[in-house]
């Protein structure tokens, strides 16, 4: 039986994901075009996907992309019970810093400069932008 979940989000930014990532001290790794990468789970259980983020030394969280949006798939257990992160909270991060990165490129394509960014106690971000 497959340890394996699968989480659809509306992620479709594949240079924001990796920014959020990165914010978030996850390595990853991507496949070449055409190729898939190995996604570890409980027992040497595999499948795979087109990035990993390597949750741990033996759990990884795999990144789908299609269409619709980017599936994240992993042994949520594992990955919960070696990184300290779960399912819910980890998909909540990973949406926040990429919504965080996704806005910060439109201000910039749209001429305006990051004036002030804050993150309050609740770990909501609060960007303030000027257009000279």
């Amino acid at each position: 039986m497959s340890h394996f979940t699968t989480v659809q989000t509306q992620i479709h930014d594949l240079v924001c994901l990796r920014e959020a990532l990165k914010d978030l001290g996850y390595a990853f790794s991507e496949a070449e075009a055409g190729s898939k990468l190995r996604v570890k789970g409980y027992l040497g259980q595999a499948t795979d996907a087109d990035l990993v983020i390597h949750a741990s030394k033996t759990y990884d969280i795999g990144v789908c992309v299609g269409n619709a949006g980017v599936r994240f798939v992993a042994d949520w257990w594992g990955v919960e019970t070696t990184r300290g992160v779960d399912e819910q909270q980890f998909v909540q991060l990973v949406t926040q810093r990429y919504a965080r990165s996704k806005v910060r490129q439109e201000l910039a394509k749209r001429g305006y400069t990051l004036d002030v960014e804050e993150v309050t106690a609740d770990r909501s971000i609060h960007i303030r932008a000027r257009r000279f």
